[in-house]
């Protein structure tokens, strides 16, 4: 097991009286009484409706990590399932650790509303500037520079994390920029289903982050679909397919099957979108 694996292994307590209640309803939750990590990264991987996702954002308020571009966890409505399930999971950290809060949670949709705001909060501050200039025309520049301090210190120091303007690099650009940035050692990274705006290329350079990080001490929990970032060296994909889920093969990965299939011969998937379909809106067979 790898010294990098601050968290070992999280538990479930299913509730007795109404298991039929969400979130402990999901196939995966239902399914599932405890997940080992035994590496550095660990992928979730299912079906839409699986559960991993709600597997996972349940593992973020268990963990009290921040998140990224949304509400605190406690605090954010689209949430409320998530912390019933954070309050039945139980958490075993790595001996002589601490419970970790270094790190953060992201899910893509969160990133997207976060260049947003981070663009409407750089404009809104330029703004400001600009209408200080404007009222201080006729004061002493002292007076001047005494209001615009912590305005641009504020501007500086976004611009030194994120650079001058996320919003008008490409969504890939803007996310590996902003994960590159919050990334600090030895902390514990929770990410639902990061490739969402990234190309294969930007996949490719995400691993390699990936790589960099797990270096420093760096753990990773992430959902998924990109047989790309599956393929990172080392890692354990835990199918919520299965029930119990269950660790399986990078080979026997449904995503990277049909990836693989689709590729190598692309006209036996699309010519039953040129064929008849049946009244049961089947393709005609051979």
């Amino acid at each position: 097991m790898s010294a990098a694996c601050t968290l070992r292994r999280v538990a479930i307590t299913h509730p007795a009286e109404d298991t039929s209640r969400y979130p402990f309803s999901v196939p995966a939750v239902r399914a599932t009484e405890a997940l080992e990590f035994t590496a550095p990264v660990t992928f979730l991987v299912g079906e839409n409706g699986s559960g991993k996702s709600t597997l996972l954002e349940g593992l973020a308020v268990a963990s009290k990590l921040p998140a990224v571009g949304s509400a605190a966890l406690d605090r954010d409505g689209s949430m409320a399932a998530a912390r019933a399930l954070g309050a039945a999971m139980r958490l075993t950290w790595a001996t002589g650790r601490k419970r970790t809060h270094r790190g953060f949670f992201l899910r893509a949709e969160d990133f997207f509303g976060f260049t947003k705001a981070l663009a409407v909060q750089r404009a809104e501050t330029l703004a400001e500037i600009a209408a200080a200039k404007e009222a201080y025309r006729d004061r002493s520049p002292d007076a001047l520079t005494l209001k615009l301090g912590p305005l641009r210190s504020s501007l500086a120091a976004d611009e030194r994390r994120y650079g001058a303007d996320l919003d008008a690099n490409s969504h890939g650009e803007a996310f590996l920029t902003l994960f590159r940035s919050r990334f600090v050692p030895d902390g514990l990274f929770l990410l639902d289903e990061p490739e969402a705006p990234l190309s294969p290329t930007s996949q490719l350079a995400l691993l390699g982050m990936l790589q960099e990080m797990v270096a420093q001490g760096g753990q990773f929990v992430i959902a998924t679909h990109s047989p790309i970032l599956l393929a990172f060296p080392g890692a354990v994909i835990w199918s919520c397919d299965a029930m119990p889920p269950r660790p399986i093969p990078y080979e026997e990965v449904d995503h990277v099957r049909v990836t693989r299939d689709f590729l190598n011969a692309p006209e036996r998937y699309l010519r039953y979108l040129r064929e008849p379909q049946r009244p049961e809106g089947r393709a005609t067979p051979d």
